[in-house]
């Protein structure tokens, strides 16, 4: 059954506007657990923008589901996962200027360093998912380096979509879908787990849950946004209905 990843770093974000010690992500975690959610997402970012070393410390005590840690390839990073030892480490190009990720991981260019990486959290026990564009080539790329797991950045769909008025049938979302679909096949022919991800929300998430064989949404800044008029465990679990629906075949796009 498809599953519903929760990223928690906005909650963080409304924290730090205020460096005080509330709302508290951890808090947000258990919330959304709560509600339904399969797994926490969080980006521990090297600027600690939002998610602090010691939210993924308290997150891996105490959360009871999956913890999923975003993070850059860097050997910082790579020790504080080895050290706080996350159910799954995904890596994610990250710049300091931008508001979130704005791209695919190059797996291809960087092949040499993050087969190195991969094999090395692989050591310690932690499987490695690969945040890229639904591009053949990092498919290949990933695969041959060791990931476990792809995550299609989503991203262009989400945003055919609004651009072209949240209608599933126009040419350019269509090419958009089919376009993470084809990745999705390809991650699975070769291996790996079909996960999908970025700018996903109450209305576009529909056709993505539907396409065959993805395993994983990852919904952050969506749920965050609704839970402030519905509250944290009533937003996951709209949301883990609507993926259920179009995974099953008995719901319809929203609109």
């Amino acid at each position: 059954m498809i599953e519903l990843g929760v990223n928690i770093d906005h909650v963080a974000t409304v924290r730090q506007a205020r460096r005080t010690w509330e709302p508290d992500p951890v808090w947000a975690a258990v919330e959304a657990q709560l509600g339904g959610a399969d797994g926490i997402t969080i980006h521990l970012r090297e600027d600690r923008r939002h998610i602090q070393d010691d939210d993924l410390r308290r997150l891996k005590e105490l959360v009871q589901i999956k913890l999923n840690l975003e993070m850059a390839a860097t050997d910082e990073m790579v020790e504080i996962a080895i050290a706080t030892r996350p159910q799954i480490v995904m890596l994610v190009p990250e710049g300091r200027h931008e508001v979130t990720t704005e791209g695919g991981l190059d797996v291809a260019a960087g092949a040499a360093r993050l087969r190195g990486i991969v094999a090395r959290l692989r050591d310690h026990g932690i499987p490695t998912s690969a945040f890229i564009d639904p591009d053949p080539r990092q498919v290949e790329a990933a695969a041959a380096c060791g990931f476990a797991v792809c995550e299609v950045h989503t991203g262009p769909y989400a945003h055919a979509f609004h651009d072209h008025g949240r209608d599933p049938e126009s040419p350019e979302v269509v090419t958009a879908i089919d376009a993470v679909g084809s990745a999705g096949r390809s991650i699975v022919s070769a291996g790996m787990r079909f996960n999908a991800g970025h700018a996903l929300n109450y209305f576009n998430v529909q056709p993505i849950a539907a396409l065959p064989g993805v395993r994983e949404l990852h919904i952050g800044h969506a749920i965050v946004s609704r839970s402030i008029f519905t509250g944290i465990r009533e937003a996951v679990r709209e949301m883990k209905r609507l993926m259920r629906e179009a995974a099953t075949g008995s719901g319809e796009t929203s609109s």
